[in-house]
């Protein structure tokens, strides 16, 4: 688990899905649909202030009975954002996600955010990464080297 998340956006590309904090809950929802993705960014200009997911939305709109389209982004997102370093290594960003029990996480170069990893990103790269090792070591039992 030595890739790094850096590497990772590259395979996978650093689209940025974002919506800004006084857009209502049901266009955000909308904008999450169409681009089949799971949270949303929060910008206030250039100023990431906050992620809205679809846990958001379940635990702080319909269980609470309000309706999406009265109720902003900024009431129910989450304003304190993890994000990991795009150095960092796939490994730290699984330990991360699953410390803070969270699913998706931007990733920051030089104070600016350069993509957003979901759990399926790191879960995918490491079984691509186990599945390496194990066609390395057969290889390597069978001779073919």
């Amino acid at each position: 688990m030595n890739t790094t998340v850096k590497y990772l956006l590259q395979k996978k590309g650093h689209d940025i899905w974002s919506t800004g904090p006084d857009a209502t809950v049901y266009q955000a929802l909308q904008l999450m649909a169409e681009k089949d993705v799971g949270a949303l960014l929060v910008f206030d200009g250039e100023q990431l202030v906050g992620i809205f997911s679809e846990r958001d939305y379940a635990r702080k709109v319909i269980l609470q009975g309000k309706s999406a389209r009265e109720t902003l982004v900024r009431e129910i997102m989450t304003g304190q954002v993890v994000y990991i370093q795009a150095s960092q290594t796939v490994g730290a960003c699984m330990a991360l996600m699953t410390d803070k029990r969270i699913r998706h996480l931007p990733v920051v170069e030089a104070d600016d955010v350069v993509g957003v990893i979901s759990i399926g990103d790191v879960v995918k790269e490491i079984i691509s990464e186990q599945e390496f090792v194990i066609e390395q070591l057969e290889n390597y039992i069978s001779g073919n080297r």
